[in-house]
């Protein structure tokens, strides 16, 4: 009798463990499809955005829009200012059928003197290959130095009364060390094959022979910056002793001074200039692996190296 009960017993035990097992295995079925949903929602926003699904939106025949593009921030070639994006949204925007005008919107304190010059070059480019779509350019909070050498290339400049608007110089700044080497008792030791090559190397004694150097450089760079702005505003500029000085004004006194035009949003430029109320982005977009890496600080060399010397229109 007890051999009997001790098998029940065993079996039932058996039967208990099978369906817990069983049960397991369905719990644990049920969290990897979970997971693996999860994994498929966290791609879908991942492709959201790096793909740039473009311009879905069928316009009628003969419609026309306003082309926007964005200059944003610190020019630079490594930064989202850069002269390959900015180019490439403007290229498209001036190729589109369907573009009434092209709107570059400007909110940027400058940046580097090539990036502007390569900007400014392309966009007289493109508005002598086509004369029929004006470009324009819109300034809402700063468009200062190499910002303001990139709009002296449009058709006309817009501006809110309170803008910030100029800043015609150049400049390089940096730091010197050799003070507090001393006081910390370090030895610079600087071996150039070249009597120049250390030029303005900040751990070094000012050499003013490198000084006068830079100062000519500076300034050649400077009548540059002078000459596209003489020629990009022409008879509407009204010249002061203090234009070129480097000085910033407001929007209300850059329209008394030529630098800019009138008074002017995206939205108003596009309603009553060009008469196409419905405004598109052409803006160059940056995808998730170019946000990724900006996060964790892909600039970090650049940022170092701009501590030593920084060499800018601003």
């Amino acid at each position: 009798m007890s051999d009997s009960n001790d098998e029940q017993w065993e079996r039932k035990v058996l039967e208990k463990l099978a369906l817990e097992a069983v049960a397991e295995q369905r719990r644990s079925r049920r969290w990897g499809i979970f997971f693996k949903l999860l994994g498929f929602g966290y791609l879908a926003v991942v492709l959201g955005l790096v793909v740039d699904w473009g311009q879905t939106e069928r316009l009628a025949e003969g419609a026309k829009f306003t082309a926007l593009v964005n200059l944003t921030g610190v020019i630079k070639a490594k930064g989202d200012a850069n002269a390959e994006h900015v180019i490439s949204a403007l290229q498209a925007a001036f190729e589109d059928k369907h573009t009434a005008g092209v709107i570059l919107r400007i909110n940027s304190p400058g940046g580097s003197p090539v990036q502007s010059g390569i900007i400014n070059d392309e966009m007289q480019r493109l508005r002598a290959e086509h004369p029929e779509i004006p470009l324009h350019v819109v300034v809402e909070d700063v468009c200062a130095s190499g910002g303001y050498y990139v709009a002296a290339a449009a058709d006309k400049i817009f501006v809110d009364k309170a803008s910030i608007v100029g800043s015609i110089g150049v400049l390089m700044d940096g730091f010197g060390f050799t003070g507090s080497m001393e006081k910390l008792g370090v030895e610079r030791r600087l071996l150039t094959a070249g009597q120049s090559k250390g030029f303005l190397d900040p751990f070094s004694p000012q050499n003013e022979s490198h000084k006068d150097h830079a100062k000519q450089m500076l300034d050649e760079i400077h009548q540059q910056f002078i000459d596209v702005v003489r020629k990009g505003r022409g008879k509407r500029l009204k010249e002061t002793p203090e234009m070129f000085s480097g000085l910033m004004w407001s929007g209300a006194k850059s329209i008394e001074l030529g630098l800019a035009d009138g008074y002017g949003t995206v939205d108003s430029v596009a309603r009553d200039v060009f008469k196409a109320s419905d405004v598109r982005d052409f803006s160059v977009k940056q995808n998730f692996a170019e946000k990724f890496a900006k996060q964790f600080g892909a600039d970090l060399a650049e940022s170092m190296a701009s501590v030593l010397t920084r060499f800018t229109l601003r």
